[in-house]
């Protein structure tokens, strides 16, 4: 497979990546978008950079874990060799969350109202 097609497809796979990240989380829509749009590369680096560094002082409060992939989410953004990485850690991620949830929900069966 030729280079070029490879980092298109993994551009296009990680725009996919994101946007299911905003149908599971609509009020964050807007925002993704808006720090996605090529005029904020220059936020959008700093920015990935600086939640990566929050997330490795997690155990902090105000700060936590979640802040690393989501900032390595924005790094993937303009770092195309990290590509591959963040989107199939994003995929399975997500399959773990939606096993998770399906466990979750066969073992809390609802209880019929009184």
């Amino acid at each position: 497979m030729e280079p070029r097609n490879q980092t298109e497809r993994q551009e296009k796979r990680l725009r996919r990546q994101i946007e299911q990240l905003s149908q599971i989380a609509p009020p964050a829509r807007r925002p993704i978008r808006s720090v996605l749009d090529g005029r904020l590369r220059y936020v959008r680096l700093p920015l990935g950079i600086l939640l990566i560094m929050g997330g490795l002082v997690g155990f902090l409060p105000v700060v936590g874990f979640w802040m690393i992939p989501l900032g390595l989410l924005l790094v993937a953004v303009d770092l195309p060799f990290l590509r591959p990485f963040v989107t199939s850690a994003m995929v399975r991620l997500r399959r773990w969350l939606r096993v998770r949830l399906a466990r979750h929900k066969r073992r809390d069966p609802p209880k019929p109202p009184e």
